[in-house]
Formats: C-alpha cells, sequence, structure tokens
C-alpha cells in the first residue's frame, strides 16, 4: 500500500471521527454511532498499514481505544432506551441547508434486520414527489438490507390521476422484478407523514419526502447529487419501539 494511499486513508478517518464527534455532542447519537464505527474501521486499516513505524501504531491504538469506549457507551445507552421505550431524537434541518440526501438521513437506522417497509406520505402525487420515492426505494436496494416488501398509503391526484396510477405501477413492475413487493393503497383522509420500518424505527418527516427545493436549473449543482440539493425547513422525530404495528 502506498504512503499516498495511507495518508488518504487517514485523512478520511480524521473527517469520519470528527464528524461523528459533532453529531455526538448534539444529541444525534444513532448517526454518531455509525460514523464512530466507520472511522474505527479506518483508522485500524491505517493502523494495519504503519506495520513499521510503532509509535504511529501506538498513537493510533489510543486514539482507537478511545473512540471504541466511546461508541459502546453510545450503543449502551441506546440500547436502553429502546428497551425503556423512550429513544426519541430530532434533527432540525435549516432551510437552504445542504447534506440531507435519503441515505444520509435514513442508512444509520437501516440493517440486515430490515425486511419490510411501510411510508405513509399523502403527497406522492406529482413528478417530482414520485421520483422522490423512487429514489426512497433505490435506496432500500442495498446488500446490506433484505427488503422484501415496501408498504406505501399515499393520497390519489384528482387532477392528474392516471400519470400517479402509471408511475406507481411501473415502479411496482421494476421492484418486483428486484424481488420487491410494492403494496399501494390510497386514502382521502391522510395528512401525517410517517416511515416505518420493521426492525423498530419511526421516522416522522414534517414535509415527509418531499422536503428538498428545485434545483436552480436542470444543469445546476444539485440537480443530480441531492447531498448538494438546498431543502426546505422541516423537522425530523426519530423514534423506537419494539412493536412495530402497520400503519
Amino acid at each position: 500500500m502506498t504512503q499516498n494511499h495511507v495518508a488518504g486513508m487517514e485523512t478520511s478517518a480524521i473527517s469520519v471521527l470528527k464528524r461523528a464527534v459533532e453529531l455526538d455532542h448534539s444529541g444525534r447519537v444513532q448517526e454518531s454511532l455509525v460514523c464512530y464505527q466507520e472511522g474505527i474501521q479506518l483508522l485500524m486499516d491505517v493502523m494495519k498499514a504503519t506495520v513499521k513505524d510503532e509509535s504511529k501504531r501506538g498513537h493510533y491504538r489510543e486514539k482507537i481505544k478511545g473512540y471504541m469506549d466511546r461508541a459502546e457507551q453510545i450503543k449502551v445507552h441506546v440500547n436502553q432506551m429502546k428497551e425503556d421505550g423512550k429513544y426519541h431524537e430530532q434533527i432540525r434541518i435549516e432551510d437552504d441547508a445542504t447534506g440531507y440526501s435519503y441515505p444520509v438521513l435514513f442508512k444509520p437506522y437501516m440493517s440486515s434486520l430490515l425486511t419490510e417497509v411501510w411510508v405513509q406520505d399523502p403527497y406522492i402525487r406529482h413528478t417530482h414527489q414520485l421520483y422522490n420515492f423512487l429514489r426512497f426505494c433505490e435506496m432500500l436496494l442495498t446488500p446490506s438490507c433484505k427488503v422484501k416488501k415496501i408498504h406505501l398509503l399515499t393520497s390519489q391526484d384528482e387532477a392528474n390521476s392516471s400519470q400517479q396510477s402509471s408511475a406507481l405501477a411501473e415502479l411496482k413492475e421494476s421492484l418486483t422484478a428486484q424481488g420487491v413487493n410494492l403494496d399501494l393503497q390510497y386514502s382521502s383522509t391522510i395528512h401525517d407523514r410517517e416511515i416505518r420500518f420493521d426492525n423498530g424505527w419511526i421516522i416522522k418527516i414534517g414535509r415527509g419526502l418531499d422536503y428538498f427545493k428545485r434545483p436552480k436549473g436542470r444543469f445546476s449543482v444539485g440537480y443530480c447529487d441531492y447531498d448538494l440539493r438546498q431543502c426546505h425547513e422541516t423537522s425530523i422525530d426519530i423514534f423506537h419501539t419494539k412493536h412495530t404495528k402497520t400503519l
């Protein structure tokens, strides 16, 4: 492994662990735990690559132990809150903020135990909202997840129901080809937005999946990469329950 490669891994580890500490201090413990785990692994890889420098290895061992101790404390704390049914975390997205793509927001709560997802959002109707839901579904199709069923409860677009029906039917067919069943239901009375994972996590977003702003143009930064897309102001409440129920 080249020196440049090792230096690059070390820079990545520092960046991820700095983010872990920031999230930890702001009370976003589940997200911080994921970053601690990722950063620790990167540091361990760096330590293994610096075999000949014992002083550096000792420095990395000390840093790794500190981060591992903190990650273990968080894990115990989170597990206790989950056991007591008291877990609640709130994320506030400021107006025009960036860095809140679906993977950033949802992946800390996804795991190999996740097999079924319920989405309640009255506004999966217009073209950009349908694309948002598609993007959300694509995020669930990762090797680390075993999602087999996605439930969508939304309202019908009375102005253009054919476009909505056609788009969701196409998505259903596409997901079926990936081994995932999409269950569609409509309601004219729903208002709340909620996403439930069958591993116990519940995510309530004030604006549902539709919290991204329209890009300034088709060739503007943020049009493709949603981590760079500006957001509307909204709040996200995250809970955990041992008893997952359908919407």
